[in-house]
């Protein structure tokens, strides 16, 4: 993971208009990922992780949605810079991604061999027979049986998982150096959702590529990501390596979500974090978090944090240093 990085996000922008006002989806997120690294993005529903990626891969609908400023580098390339065709050699190509719901993604009037041969015929230069018999050695390789007679299936004969798999197959055709995989197992039951992690892992090895993991699973991430970065209101408000994140949150939206996850010795008890998300089209003044804040004091609604060092490598948006025991306390009416 040494040298320059391969991908490096800055000030990035994104924002949408709509009947209800201007919605900042992205606001000014910054990051950076390494050759083979993994990064885990974190967050709830609305909080920004998904236009990340969307921006990333330039696939932010116009006119309505719109880069508004920051850059991605990718390899020392600024892709917002990239004309249409040089961005459509990009994707599928040096970046593979997987969304959320394969059966919007993928072409339900074309079978999947059709959907797997066309990135090699256009990124790799093949041969239709020669793209043809690599798209049944895909299917293989994520685990689908009878690959070659599957190549003539269109995505509804094929099941949730088998529909995620082939996704995938899609995604490291051109065996990219990133793959983002955004909520890679969502819809999926519980022993699939294990396959499909465990896939990605693997093909990440074999194939060296880094990973973007987009998720609001904290389980997902931790035993997958080699660094974390937590987004609320369209802001990372940490980040840092993931075992330290885990061990030391120090923004309360992040201690809230640790504080979230069931465990077996609590005897089923959970401490869910109050509150709504933010209207992102009319913020409140200050820190976007302190209305559900356990820890705000009347600065909080004053001033936006700024991210500070607050451990090696790991950065936290707040005002003060929050100890993360001291949660439970605060619930009950002891102050911070």
């Amino acid at each position: 993971m040494s040298g320059a990085p391969l991908l490096e996000i800055e000030d990035l922008a994104v924002e949408f208009r709509t009947g209800g006002g201007v919605v900042r989806a992205v606001d000014g997120v910054n990051l950076t990922l390494a050759r083979g690294e993994t990064l885990g993005i974190l967050g709830e529903s609305g909080s920004g992780k998904s236009v990340t990626s969307l921006a990333i891969m330039r696939l932010v609908r116009a006119p309505r949605g719109k880069i508004t400023r920051g850059a991605v580098r990718f390899e020392g390339r600024d892709l917002l810079t990239l004309t249409p065709a040089e961005m459509r050699q990009v994707r599928g190509g040096s970046i593979g991604m997987i969304f959320q719901d394969p059966m919007t993604s993928l072409n339900p009037v074309l079978t999947i061999g059709r959907q797997l041969v066309e990135p090699l015929e256009l990124h790799l230069g093949m041969s239709r027979r020669a793209a043809r018999a690599r798209a049944a050695e895909l299917l293989a390789t994520v685990g689908i049986p009878e690959a070659v007679r599957r190549l003539d299936n269109y995505p509804h004969q094929f099941s949730g998982g088998m529909r995620q798999r082939v996704m995938i197959a899609i995604a490291v055709a051109c065996e990219p150096k990133l793959l983002i995989a955004d909520e890679p197992t969502t819809a999926l039951d519980v022993t699939i959702q294990a396959q499909i992690l465990e896939l990605i892992r693997r093909l990440q090895a074999e194939l060296g590529m880094a990973l973007i993991l987009i998720t609001h699973d904290l389980g997902v991430v931790a035993g997958a990501a080699d660094r974390l970065a937590v987004m609320y209101a369209g802001r990372v408000v940490e980040d840092g390596p993931t075992d330290a994140v885990f061990a030391n949150p120090k923004m309360p939206y992040t201690i809230g979500l640790m504080h979230s996850i069931p465990r077996a010795d609590d005897e089923g008890a959970l401490s869910p974090i109050g509150g709504q998300p933010p209207d992102l089209s009319a913020l409140p003044p200050g820190c976007a978090f302190a209305p559900r804040c356990d820890f705000a004091r009347p600065v909080c609604r004053e001033r936006v944090p700024e991210p500070r060092t607050v451990g090696p490598g790991h950065r936290a948006r707040c005002l003060f240093d929050i100890d993360p025991a001291r949660v439970g306390a605060v619930r009950e009416g002891v102050a911070p």
